[in-house]
């Protein structure tokens, strides 16, 4: 049992909130039920695989309460050789960002993966983040393309840091599930991903093309001469918050495409909108 918040070891884990932190340490902070079951299932299941590979999950630190509670997730990290250590509340708390911690944190290594790596596979589905500064959003735009069924996400050389606590939390568990790309230049990400076979589509609220329209069309077999299709393989690209996607953005794109607003709002906040896109992309490659 851990019980003194203010040891070397607990400064340690609570300094990897910090980015340059991280950046030397090669590590991060999961911290909650659903994060931490999905990266100490991810670690148990690379295990099985290759037990002389590389560790996904460092450390376990759980409170007692918790290791009653969620005795499946520990049994898990034993099997995939997590180290676990039993923490008082005090020392968890020290540990974590969060108000009130849910008693589960995991070190673990960054997930990150080089693009060419990404995108090895061909993906028919990619998300790719420009200029996302806001972690929450950008976690939940990667949940999203994870439940779409998205093949990979990308993240430019100006937004956030993926492995950001906040949007580790927005994630889910879904940051475990699917290669995660951060840093590369925009100019690259997309020459790569045309490489592999993407057509890119800009999502804007003033497209061209009517996001509705093309799914109509894919659904018909029938899309018209100069509009894009989405049964093809797709990566779509989301710009800032506030300011959306700068012209140089949208001209890099093959088509920029918007989704409509049918009633009196102004538009949709980018996880929403990118959630309608990945999943419009999704759904027009599942019929064909």
């Amino acid at each position: 049992m851990l019980t003194n918040p203010r040891s070397e070891r607990v400064r340690s884990v609570r300094a990897l909130a910090g980015r340059s932190v991280r950046q030397r340490a090669g590590r991060f902070l999961a911290e909650g039920p659903q994060a931490v079951r999905e990266a100490v299932a991810a670690q148990a299941e690379a295990h099985e695989v290759s037990r002389s590979g590389a560790r996904r999950v460092h450390d376990l630190y759980v409170t007692s309460a918790a290791l009653e509670r969620h005795a499946g997730i520990v049994d898990v990290a034993h099997r995939g050789g997590v180290r676990v250590h039993e923490v008082s509340d005090e020392v968890l708390a020290a540990m974590s960002e969060t108000v009130t911690p849910q008693g589960l944190l995991a070190v673990c290594s960054l997930v990150t993966v080089p693009l060419p790596q990404a995108l090895a596979a061909a993906p028919r589905l990619v998300a790719v983040l420009s200029r996302v500064r806001d972690p929450g959003n950008a976690g939940t735009v990667l949940r999203a393309a994870d439940a779409a069924g998205a093949g990979a996400v990308v993240l430019s050389a100006d937004s956030v840091d993926v492995h950001n606590p906040k949007c580790v939390r927005s994630t889910a568990g879904s940051l475990f599930h699917l290669p995660v790309v951060s840093g590369a230049p925009l100019v690259e990400v997309l020459a790569a991903v045309r490489d592999a076979g993407c057509t890119v589509l800009a999502a804007s609220g003033d497209g061209e093309h009517d996001l509705d329209d093309l799914l109509d069309a894919a659904a018909a077999g029938d899309v018209p001469a100069g509009a894009p299709d989405l049964r093809r393989p797709t990566a779509w690209l989301f710009g800032n918050e506030a300011q959306g996607l700068s012209a140089d953005e949208r001209e890099a794109a093959d088509a920029v495409v918007r989704v409509p607003v049918h009633g009196r709002a102004e538009s949709l906040n980018l996880a929403t909108a990118a959630t309608v896109c990945l999943y419009a992309s999704a759904r027009a490659q599942r019929r064909r």
